[in-house]
This record gives structure tokens, sequence and C-alpha cells, in this order.
């Protein structure tokens, strides 16, 4: 008799719990989209509420929220990532920003894993996906 064929819910890994991606492509060069990410306009965007901080490595954060963080990685330019622990998780998340340069255009994608169940994947899916739409709207 075979093992019943398990399935895993989307979004879940072996290694790194549920994640999520979201990308996409913007008309503009990436050095323009990554100086308004890392703006402070940019940061609220994506990131939250946080009292105004220079997105560096080591750079701790607090949003509005209670959410705190520190940047773990920071390529000017290319990418940042970072933890992201809101109140009552029981371990912090790992959010990553990347701007990918293509010719004229660049690609801005964000990934998040760590995440500690599907609700939380899908909280953060729909964040994303408002803050491409914003970005469309920003970097046109």
């Amino acid at each position: 008799m075979t093992d019943p064929i398990t399935v895993r819910p989307v979004g879940l890994t072996q290694d790194t719990g549920f994640q999520i991606g979201a990308r996409r492509t913007f008309p503009c060069l990436a050095v323009e989209a990554w100086r308004f990410l890392t703006s402070a306009e940019g940061l609220r965007l994506w990131l939250g509420e946080t009292p105004a901080f220079v997105p560096a490595r080591g750079a701790r954060f607090q949003l509005a929220d209670g959410t705190t963080g520190e940047i773990t990685t920071f390529v000017p330019e290319s990418h940042l990532r970072l933890s992201w622990l809101p109140p009552g998780w029981p371990r912090p998340a790992i959010v990553q920003l990347r701007v990918i340069a293509k010719d004229e255009r660049c690609v801005v994608a964000f990934h998040q894993e760590h995440l500690p169940g599907p609700a939380e994947r899908a909280q953060r899916s729909l964040h994303y996906a408002t803050v491409l739409e914003a970005l469309a709207e920003t970097l046109a």
C-alpha cells in the first residue's frame, strides 16, 4: 500500500514556513525606483509608518503598530533584507526588497518568508498587491 499524497498549503515551504512573493515591472530606471523606495515616503508605503530613519545595514526601526525590525543586508540600488516582527508573532519574518534593472525599465520585487500561517500570508499578499498598485501610480 502506498502513502497518501500530502498536499502542502499554498505558500508553505519545507524550511521557512509560509512565504509570499510579489513583483512588477515599471517604466522607470532602477535607480529612480530605488531612490523612491528608500525615501521616507517610499518606506511608509511598503514598510509602514515609522519615525524617519536612514536605511542602511544595521538600522533598526519600530513601526507605529509596534512592529520592530533591523536591516540585515543593504546593497544600494539593488536590494535589502530586514527582519520584521509584529507584536505577538512567535519569530521575525524576513522581508526582501529587490530592484532589478531591465534596460529603461525595472522590476520591483518583494519576498517575505517565515510567516506564521496562511492568514498572515494572505494579509501580506494583499499588502504587497496594494503597494505595487500604488507604485504603478508613483513610478509611471
